[in-house]
C-alpha cells in the first residue's frame, strides 16, 4: 500500500517532462522557420546582387569599349606623319601645276614642232562651221595657202587649221563631210569634244587653245575669226618681233558698256556680275586673239575651272585678268580700222 504513491508520482513526473517538451519544441520550431526565411531572403539578395554586378559588369564593358583611347607615343608620330604628307602633297600639286604651266605636261603625247627640229612661231586657227564651205575655199584661194604651200609655211613655223567641233548628233552627214573635206585638204582641227553651235562659242575657244597647245609647241597661238583677212606675211612679222615674249595677250584693245537688255543685240545674260558701272574690262576684240605659249598653256590645264561669259572675246579678257598677262595693243590687229598698215580686215 505504501509503494502506490510512489507510482502516482512517477506518472505525474512524466507527464510534467512531456508537457515541458511540448513547450520547449515550439519556440524551436518557430525559430526554424525564422530561420529558414532569413536564408530565403540572404540568398535572394545574394543572387539579387549577382544579377547587379553582371548587368554593371556588361555597362562598364561598353563604355570601355566606346571610350576614347589614349594616343600611344606611335599613334601620334602616325598622325603628325599623315599630317607632314599631307602638307608635301600640296607641296608637289603646286610644283606640278607651276611645272604644267612651263610646258612640262605628264603623259602629254608629243607635239609637232618644224622640221628643221625648231619650235614653231605660231599655230593659227581660224574658226568655220560647217556652213561655210564656200568661204572656206575663198581663204584657201586668197591668203591661206594650201596643199604643198601649206607644208613649206609649216617648215617656215607657222600652222594654219580650220577650227571647228563636232555636229550635236555625232556622226551625221554634216560631221561626214568635214572628214571627207579634211581627209582632201588637210587643213582642219576637229574638236571632238566639242559641239559646233552658235551659242558654243565661248567654249570653242577654250578647247581650240588646249587642243593647239597639246598638238604643237609654238611661241604663239592665234584665234582669227571666219570674217577676217589676213596679211599673212605681216602677221608673221609682228610675231617675229614678238618671238621670246612670256605671257603675251596681243590684240585690238578695247572696253565698253555692257548690254543688259534681254534680247537686244551683244545681251551678256550676266550682266550684274560686271559691277555698278555695267562696263566691260579691257580686252582684245575677238576677231583676232594672240596669245604666248604660258598663257595658253594655262587655258589648257584650267579649262574644266575656267568661267565662260557669253561672247569669247570677253571670256578670255576675263582669264587673262587673273594671271600675269602683258597687254599688248597693237593697232594693226584692229581689223575694222582703217590705217594701211594694219594685218586683217573684215572679210
Amino acid at each position: 500500500m505504501e509503494s502506490l504513491p510512489t507510482t502516482v508520482s512517477s506518472k505525474s513526473d512524466r507527464r510534467g517532462r512531456s508537457s515541458k517538451s511540448q513547450n520547449n519544441s515550439k519556440p524551436s520550431l518557430i525559430m526554424a522557420f525564422f530561420s529558414c526565411l532569413a536564408w530565403l531572403y540572404v540568398a535572394g539578395r545574394l543572387w539579387q546582387d549577382s544579377q547587379h554586378r553582371v548587368a554593371l559588369n556588361t555597362v562598364l564593358q561598353k563604355n570601355y569599349e566606346l571610350r576614347p583611347k589614349a594616343l600611344t607615343v606611335d599613334d601620334k608620330l602616325m598622325v603628325l606623319g599623315c599630317k607632314d604628307l599631307e602638307r608635301r602633297i600640296v607641296e608637289t600639286e603646286m610644283e606640278l601645276a607651276q611645272a604644267k604651266s612651263q610646258g612640262y605636261l605628264k603623259n602629254q603625247k608629243s607635239v609637232s614642232s618644224s622640221s628643221s627640229g625648231k619650235k614653231l612661231l605660231a599655230v593659227i586657227g581660224v574658226y568655220t562651221g560647217f556652213g561655210s564651205h564656200l568661204k572656206r575655199n575663198k581663204f584657201r584661194g586668197s591668203w591661206m595657202p594650201r596643199d604643198d604651200a601649206l607644208k613649206k609655211l609649216e617648215e617656215r613655223g607657222v600652222v594654219i587649221r580650220f577650227v571647228i567641233g563636232r555636229s550635236a548628233n555625232r556622226g551625221d552627214s554634216l560631221d561626214r563631210k568635214i572628214d571627207q573635206e579634211n581627209l582632201a585638204t588637210k587643213d582642219f582641227l576637229i574638236l571632238e569634244n566639242h559641239e559646233e553651235a552658235l551659242e558654243e562659242l565661248p567654249k570653242k575657244v577654250k578647247f581650240f587653245y588646249s587642243a593647239a597647245v597639246q598638238n604643237w609647241d609654238a611661241e604663239f597661238y592665234v584665234k582669227v575669226d571666219d570674217n577676217v583677212d589676213l596679211d599673212l606675211e605681216g602677221l608673221i612679222g609682228l610675231l617675229e618681233s614678238r618671238r621670246g615674249q612670256d605671257g603675251a595677250y596681243i590684240g585690238c584693245m578695247k572696253s565698253g558698256d555692257v548690254v543688259t537688255q534681254e534680247g537686244s543685240q551683244w545681251y551678256e545674260p550676266e550682266w550684274w556680275k560686271f559691277g555698278d558701272d555695267k562696263s566691260y574690262f579691257r580686252h582684245a576684240t575677238g576677231s583676232l586673239v594672240i596669245l604666248s605659249k604660258n598663257l595658253a598653256q594655262y587655258i589648257n590645264i584650267n579649262s574644266g575651272l575656267l568661267k565662260t561669259y557669253a561672247f569669247d572675246d570677253t571670256t578670255i579678257g576675263s582669264w587673262m585678268i587673273g594671271v600675269q598677262a602683258t597687254y599688248i595693243d597693237d593697232n594693226r590687229l584692229c581689223c575694222s580700222g582703217t590705217i594701211q598698215e594694219k594685218v586683217c580686215s573684215m572679210a
